[in-house]
């Protein structure tokens, strides 16, 4: 069968349109005179006179279908003068791309090298201020170490321990207190924890080896100070994924710790802490969970049951059992962190919240889904009245904003209103990461309209960590509005 163009075709049309225009045209001349003659003598119609206006009758409707065809043919023309038009546009928007991208590319590459230039300038300040420091070091009046009385100044002033971490996030905070470290060595300790807090381990390793080496030299291998060291040379390595090296450190200080300071110092907690952050990091969650309640133990005595390192360290003892299933545990134990904080903080405190939340995990792990979602209410209400006062019917928190929506009291004026103002509180990452857990919470309840108004206001579902702007959330509301 043979091919038309669309031209083609379109002038076939034209043509048989006017043909049809012809035949429409004797035909009604033909019927014309077949009619004057019937009326003149007053009889019916002839059947001639019917096929005829059948005829016209498919004729005009043969016309009006050329002339809707005619129409949509120079739509398409005119589509396609469009679509060439933009396809146009687009490839000159691809070639200004691409100049861009290489503009960009050019000046990320000027960036590069002035970042290795200010590094270079950062090594070589840090290396005359480390010279400078260790000319001191010659100095006769302190060449000595301090004796033993500094271990007991340390036991009741609580100084002389490392700070431990939760770890509960996976980041590791190397801010490490002085553990009463030798004046010649300060300096040098201050340098490693420097260098380890901004990744350069290659630099901090070295250092805190010169450190231990300069300290056992002086003290010998079984000093408290060596311990301080090695606790801080395994958390280095812990950040570097060393986990066996870490730990051969930390038992190696544990060991003396408990030795110089007795089973019961503080830094003897933070050491198994540490210890038991590391077990936790390499899966060996019941190896971890003595550690760290021997460390709650340690806490408990000295610091009291009530104090917030005891909370601290009931929250990492939580977050082991968790890993194990040992929900019934879990909860005891944020609970009890959570009274904690409460009672030395406040209720507004960001300890109590980030508790909070992780209470209303372990509940979602259990699928104690209305004690989750009362605490995520209780956070998001929280953090509305600390912005915008106490609740009320005009000045209501996200979350009952989204139950109205779902039970049908949705007012597209007042939500508008309060979901603007609402907008501030978004920004705070745990409110965030609340509001994704509670659309979510939603959604398994089945409450979709709640959880469509949730998760629009923390970000769409699937990324990460995003807030709404300002201008997505007036779009949305609006749409709100329309429905």
């Amino acid at each position: 069968m043979e091919d038309f163009s669309q031209s083609e075709i379109m002038v076939q049309l034209r043509s048989s349109m006017k043909v049809l225009d012809s035949l429409r045209n004797e035909h009604k001349a033909a019927l014309e005179e077949l009619t004057k003659g019937s009326e003149t003598n007053g009889q019916p119609k002839p059947p001639k006179v019917e096929s005829l206006e059948s005829f016209i009758d498919k004729i005009e409707r043969a016309i009006g279908d050329g002339d809707e065809l005619l129409a949509v043919s120079d739509y398409l023309q005119i589509s396609e003068a469009e679509k060439q038009r933009l396809k146009a546009q687009s490839r000159r928007l691809l070639h200004e791309n691409r100049w861009l991208r290489e503009e960009l590319a050019n000046l990320q590459a000027q960036y590069r090298q002035s970042q290795v230039k200010v590094v270079a300038l950062e090594e070589e300040i840090n290396n005359l201020k480390f010279a400078n420091e260790m000319a001191k070091y010659d100095a006769p009046d302190q060449s000595g170490l301090p004796g033993g009385d500094a271990g007991g100044k340390d036991a009741k002033s609580g100084d002389g321990q490392d700070r431990d971490e939760s770890d509960q996030d996976g980041r590791s905070l190397l801010i490490i207190n002085n553990y009463e470290i030798p004046a010649r060595l300060r300096t040098l300790h201050n340098l490693v924890i420097q260098y380890a807090s901004e990744g350069r381990y290659e630099v901090a390793v070295p250092l805190c080896k010169q450190a231990l080496e300069d300290l056992e030299r002086t003290s010998g291998r079984d000093h408290p100070d060596v311990a301080t060291m090695l606790n801080i040379l395994a958390l280095v390595y812990r950040d570097q994924n060393k986990y066996k090296e870490a730990a051969h450190l930390l038992n190696e200080a544990l060991v003396i710790r408990e030795r110089h300071l007795g089973p019961n110092h503080p830094a003897v907690a933070a050491t198994l802490n540490n210890l038991a952050v590391l077990y936790g990091k390499r899966g060996k969650y019941m190896e971890a969970e003595p550690l760290c309640k021997r460390a709650l133990e340690i806490r408990e005595k000295v610091l009291g049951s009530d104090h917030p390192d005891v909370a601290k360290q009931l929250n990492n003892l939580a977050l082991l059992c968790q890993n194990q299933g040992k929900y019934a545990e879990v909860e005891r134990y944020y609970q009890r962190a959570l009274n904690i904080y409460t009672v030395c903080f406040g209720a507004n405190d960001p300890n109590v919240t980030k508790t909070k939340t992780n209470l209303a995990s372990a509940y979602l792990k259990q699928a104690k889904y209305a004690e989750a979602e009362a605490l995520y209410k209780e956070i998001l209400t929280r953090a509305h009245e600390l912005e915008y006062g106490k609740v009320t019917d005009e000045n209501k928190p996200i979350w009952m904003l989204a139950e109205d929506r779902q039970n049908g009291k949705w007012n597209p004026s007042l939500a508008s209103q309060a979901m603007s103002s609402c907008f501030p509180v978004f920004c705070s990452p745990t409110v965030a990461t609340t509001l994704r857990n509670l659309g979510a919470l939603y959604r398994r309840l089945g409450k979709f309209d709640a959880a469509e108004v949730i998760e629009e206001c923390a970000g769409r579902p699937g990324k990460a960590v995003e807030v709404i702007s300002p201008f997505f959330l007036f779009i949305y509301i609006n749409a709100l509005n329309e429905l």
